[in-house]
């Protein structure tokens, strides 16, 4: 079976050998220059496509077409969470050598090993589902094909960037690097076509409100697309053995360097999430607000701006949908190894992961729906990698002289039970309780 990108010994000469030559200079204070930085680029970059996925797609169409810009303030507020905890992922990493789920199954005892891992497993299907059907609903539309077939087409090319997984880690870098790029530059392009009223969304990025309970529904899919379980477990994998350290001096180096990235990283990926609400609320919001459907809004965009505003839109959804679908895959490999100490081949593990999205599309049932479902979903699993993550960053006898500082802890602290606020609030809506304050849809 392929290896993962941390198991892999780089060849010599290859450009991960020359990545971590690179970094190694660096640390030592061999090397200077923005190249020796650049070698440290990477795994944030990674992650973050995690906060671009199809589930963001489907989740701020609807918050902008419906609420305008009502709901900027969430994204805002869901990228500053992702920031904190994928830090902390990272810094866990390095400073342990290992990743979540294996100090979870190190930690925990076996019965909990077992949910948490089954209740990962369920995420990893729920994110797959996202983006499977994300990549499939941009070549379906831009190519004329059917959706099996879109779904067919994202399969094999994911496959295809994973197997440069052989190479070691830095060819995927580079490649999901480059579709991260595509993203962003659809959404600037977007910036330039769209209409936007930029002091309404300028006020409404930092006045929270909630306009009824449908606004509370958005808000947790919003978080929930946002901030994925599967990139907390992911980022502590990616950066357990990438560069190797030989003291706490080294070891503080490599976790400035990424602490500065995960800020570059995700704040890209939060202005691409703000572009999305601000598209979809200066295309919709006037006279479409009930634009909910990923197709809906492109076959609405070309009349309202053009064929160009529409397949650019197109353009990053697939990108997205492919990138973000490989990332889910070497997401789940790592979760399996962490927790159940086995790993399968990469093949199998795309064909199991991919099964409900098959299942959703044969039997017809609403694929944007489904999408933002599907994030509900991820919020609801959401809070054990953060609880669990919270809990080892904070220990001295983990972390040593890394554990987490008192603001740090307090900060991460809230920033969960926010989540898991908005998941009780959730569940209580979903079992038909009215919520005090709320008005209804």
């Amino acid at each position: 079976m392929p290896p993962t990108m941390s198991d892999v010994m780089p060849k010599k000469g290859s450009l991960t050998e020359r990545s971590v030559s690179a970094a190694r200079g660096l640390l030592g204070g061999q090397r200077r220059g923005i190249g020796g930085y650049l070698a440290f680029a990477g795994p944030a970059v990674i992650v973050s496509i995690a906060y671009m996925d199809p589930g963001n797609f489907a989740t701020n169409i609807q918050a902008g077409a419906k609420y305008g810009y009502g709901l900027l303030w969430v994204v805002l507020l869901a990228n500053l969470i992702a920031m904190l905890f994928q830090a902390l992922s990272a810094k866990l990493g390095i400073v342990t050598g290992r990743n979540l789920a294996e100090l979870c199954r190190e930690q925990f005892p076996q019965p909990v090993v077992w949910a948490m891992w089954v209740i990962s497993e369920i995420a990893a299907m729920a994110t797959d589902l996202a983006e499977f059907l994300g990549g499939a609903i941009g070549l379906s539309l831009l190519f004329q094909m059917p959706l099996l077939a879109g779904m067919g087409v994202t399969a094999v090319v994911t496959y295809g960037i994973l197997m440069f997984e052989r190479s070691g880690f830095r060819p995927v870098e580079l490649i999901i690097g480059s579709l991260v790029g595509i993203i962003g530059l659809c959404y600037l392009i977007e910036m330039f076509i769209v209409p936007v009223d930029w002091s309404a969304a300028a006020l409404h990025t930092v006045l929270p409100q909630l306009a009824d309970s449908d606004a509370l529904l958005l808000s947790v899919g919003i978080i929930g697309a946002t901030v994925m379980p599967h990139a907390v477990y992911l980022h502590s994998g990616l950066m357990q053995t990438r560069t190797p350290v030989h003291d706490d001096n080294e070891r503080r180096k490599v976790l400035r360097f990424s602490n500065q990235e995960v800020i570059i990283a995700l704040v890209i990926a939060g202005l691409v999430n703000m572009a999305m609400v601000m598209m979809a609320s200066g295309a919709f919001h006037a006279g479409h607000s009930d634009v909910a459907e990923i197709e809906t809004a492109y076959h609405t965009l070309t009349p309202l701006l053009g064929i160009g505003a529409a397949g650019v839109f197109l353009v990053s959804l697939i990108a997205s949908g492919i990138s973000s679908s490989a990332v889910g895959t070497m997401a789940g490999q790592m979760i399996m190894q962490g927790f159940m100490r086995f790993r399968i081949p990469i093949l199998v593990r795309r064909l199991v992961t991919m099964i409900p999205a098959f299942i959703v599309v044969a039997l017809g049932a609403n694929a944007t729906s489904a999408l933002v479902i599907s994030q509900v979903v991820l919020s609801i699993a959401l809070p054990l990698p953060m609880i669990a993550l919270l809990m080892f960053t904070r220990r001295a006898d983990i972390m040593g002289q890394f554990a987490n500082s008192r603001l740090t802890h307090i900060a991460a602290l809230f920033a969960t039970a926010f989540v898991l606020l908005l998941n009780t609030f959730l569940i209580v809506q979903t079992l038909g309780i009215p919520i005090p304050g709320l008005p209804a849809s």
